[in-house]
């Protein structure tokens, strides 16, 4: 299958998908598939591969390729905080399923991956759906290329309209950290839960309009997460989010440290 990226950007799918496992930094709202593990690694990644990258005020995903053999080395995307309707999020197709691969460029050059805009969430957040507009529902799947565990592409019609990170609560991490290797607690489950009410929108217009019951929800969930005792590294990583919130737009109770 050869996969359009952007506008005449193509890629081949391979049968060699990355082994690597995804991190989810819950600050950064972003997922990486790579093995850089601090920002040096990470800008001389990008120096030594090709594709499509971070550029002054831009943003966009990225996926990054080998010039030698053009083949995918390393990928990251970004969570977009606009929440689908629980009515859209039903209709994510569940078919096809995951195959496993990679991509091969057709040419070293790079390209602009553009960053979707639209999060569908599964019930229990068990898997989150990003897509570059809602119209990818209006039909069926044509592919879903598993890039990584758990990770894949959404293609339709030839082109990438999305992609999806499924129980993402294991791949909770902070920067450029590893995951837990543990299993998440079913706490830290309810807990991702209630965060991504909160930094997603409808929610999310209400903590920045500063709406008091909002804000009291967001104070609570800190003093919960601040509580937590077990599962520490991935509830360290939602804590991070929630309490920049909690500074730029609550006040915190007298006694607490920030």
């Amino acid at each position: 299958m050869r996969l359009t990226l952007d506008g005449d950007w193509r890629a081949t799918v391979t049968d060699g998908p990355l082994g690597i496992a995804p991190r989810f930094d819950f600050p950064g709202q972003c997922v990486r598939i790579a093995e850089y593990a601090d920002v040096e690694e990470w800008q001389q990644f990008l120096v030594d591969t090709f594709g499509s990258q971070e550029w002054l005020w831009d943003d966009p995903d990225e996926l990054r390729f080998a010039p030698d053999s053009r083949e995918l080395v390393g990928a990251g995307f970004r969570l977009p905080s606009e929440s689908a309707s629980a009515e859209d999020c039903a209709r994510v197709p569940r078919t096809p399923t995951v195959r496993p691969g990679g991509l091969r460029a057709d040419e070293v050059r790079d390209f602009r991956l553009e960053p979707t805009t639209e999060l569908c969430r599964a019930p229990g957040d068990a898997v989150l759906t990003c897509l570059r507009d809602l119209d990818a529902l209006d039909g069926p799947l044509e592919a879903r290329i598993g890039l990584a565990p758990d990770v894949a592409l959404l293609v339709q019609h030839g082109t990438v309209v999305g992609w999806s990170l499924t129980d993402p609560v294991r791949y909770l991490t902070t920067g450029f950290a590893a995951p837990d290797p543990q299993p998440p607690s079913p706490a830290t489950r309810r807990l991702l839960t209630e965060c991504l009410d909160l930094i997603t929108t409808p929610l999310l217009d209400e903590v920045l309009d500063r709406n008091p019951a909002t804000l009291a929800r967001l104070l609570a969930l800190d003093e919960v997460l601040r509580d937590q005792r077990e599962d520490r590294h991935r509830v360290d990583s939602l804590l991070a989010l929630i309490s920049n919130l909690v500074e730029d737009y609550a006040d915190r109770p007298t006694g607490r440290e920030p």
